[in-house]
């Protein structure tokens, strides 16, 4: 079990992924703020990004917040770091 720590930014042209150099993750949502669509959006892309159900996915915290914690069930660290290495910024 891996927990991500990350930042939602709503409202974007399409779903984004990014990674800074400091290790900090930014993911850009197409759905708009409101009526959870935004978070329904986060919790469906890092499924596909990382190959889950959504069933495996879970917001621990950060329901009407930009920061927020993800849990993914059934992945170790390493194979998050790995993923998450495709989508650096240099």
């Amino acid at each position: 079990m891996a927990v991500l720590h990350l930042k939602a930014k709503p409202n974007a042209r399409q779903n984004a992924l990014l990674v800074s150099p400091d290790g900090t993750i930014t993911v850009r949502l197409h759905a708009p703020p409101q009526d959870g669509k935004a978070n329904a959006c986060l919790l469906a892309y890092l499924a596909e990004v990382f190959g889950l159900p959504k069933s495996q996915l879970t917001l621990l915290s950060g329901h009407t917040a930009p920061f927020k914690k993800v849990e993914l069930a059934g992945l170790s660290d390493v194979t998050v770091q790995a993923t998450l290495a495709r989508y650096s910024v240099a």
